[in-house]
């Protein structure tokens, strides 16, 4: 899979940006605050319709414009797509493949896959349970685009089970004690599915991230994955009614996967209170790794690589290691440091300073405000 050509308009920083990219490695190099990762966030929006950065759609388009746009050309064994999406400060946002409206996420894995490494990957680790749902959940809808149809099922059915209990204030009448049992079957057919998913794509990632571990920290320390959901054993049905009562009281549904976490080991150790920043990180690097490796084996297409400034996270050892590490494929990393010497880049852009507008560039081009 290779980005041919990026298009913005009024995005972030820039006001106009016509780039053309080569195969291989593209590096992104220029100081901090210039707009580099606004080239990587534009890119992985084309494929996932959010920002890799967790932004609102406001703080994509650039101050004083209405809308922003981003499109991008991509070739894949030898078919060509154009992806185009409208980014609107009031109203919906548009997405259009080869001129047909898309509506959800999951109908673009077909045109474009991306796999992005950032700083904030530290968080799946060390932070709370969310962030490695989503993590599990992004990896699942990539592998196949029919599994955002289970999530978002799920999602809905909790959101109206959520609203029924915090209406009821406590007690249900017997049309509301109806009305939630229909809530609960649903969310309990669309829960134990996301569940199963869940734990079946962890059992696939643990050899991969074991490896992937060994390979960007040179250490064989045990690492392990487990999908940890208490409610499974007995089912959802069942640990639903057990906790009905402080479910009414609390209003809010309090078992299921919204709960549900990715453990992580190492050295039979919880990693996130006892790994060390530098083994955190690596465990952090091996997950990326290892979900781009099972896309990669699973479609048999490798994802484009997004590395959003991760060398300055890294010391040379953990650098030159990821870099060996990584497979075959068409690469865009940003880096403010320079690029570590292990790097061959195919293409260089350069910005120099905080820029509205960038034009067409080649390798090695310089631009400036």
């Amino acid at each position: 899979m290779h980005l041919r050509h990026l298009w913005l308009k009024d995005y972030r920083s820039y006001e106009s940006v016509d780039l053309e990219l080569t195969s291989g490695i593209c590096a992104v190099l220029g100081p901090n605050g210039v707009g580099k990762s606004n080239l990587l966030e534009a890119v992985s929006y084309l494929a996932l319709l959010e920002s890799f950065r967790g932004a609102p759609t406001d703080a994509m388009i650039r101050a004083g414009a209405s809308q922003a746009v981003v499109r991008g050309e991509v070739l894949e064994v030898q078919r060509e797509q154009l992806i185009e999406a409208e980014l609107l400060r009031t109203g919906r946002n548009r997405v259009l493949v080869n001129k047909q409206r898309v509506v959800r996420s999951s109908d673009l894995n077909t045109a474009l896959r991306v796999s992005v490494f950032s700083p904030d990957d530290l968080e799946m680790v060390k932070g709370g349970p969310a962030g490695r749902r989503n993590y599990l959940d992004q990896l699942l809808v990539t592998l196949d685009p029919k599994h955002h149809g289970i999530r978002s099922e799920f999602e809905k059915s909790l959101r109206q089970r959520n609203a029924l209990l915090k209406q009821s204030r406590g007690r249900l009448d017997e049309a509301a004690e109806f009305t939630l049992e229909v809530w609960d079957t649903k969310l309990v057919e669309s829960g134990e599915k996301l569940a199963d998913l869940r734990s079946e794509l962890v059992e696939q990632l643990a050899p991969l991230v074991r490896q992937a571990y060994t390979d960007v920290a040179s250490d064989r320390a045990a690492t392990e994955l487990r999908y940890e959901a208490p409610w499974r054993p007995g089912g959802l049905a069942a640990a639903l009614h057990a906790v009905r009562s402080d479910e009414l009281r609390r209003g809010l549904t309090l078992v299921g996967p919204h709960r549900d976490d990715l453990f992580l080991e190492l050295n039979a150790m919880p990693a996130r209170t006892h790994a060390s920043q530098g083994e955190q990180r690596s465990i952090a690097l091996a997950l990326r790794l290892a979900a781009h490796r099972l896309v990669l084996e699973v479609t048999k297409t490798a994802p484009v690589l997004l590395l959003d400034d991760v060398f300055s996270e890294l010391d040379p050892y953990r650098s030159a290691a990821l870099l060996r590490s990584l497979p075959q494929g068409q690469t865009l990393l940003s880096t403010a440091s320079g690029l570590p010497p292990e790097v061959v880049a195919a293409q260089e852009i350069h910005i120099a300073s905080s820029t509205r507008r960038l034009p067409e560039m080649a390798t090695g081009h310089e631009v400036n405000e």
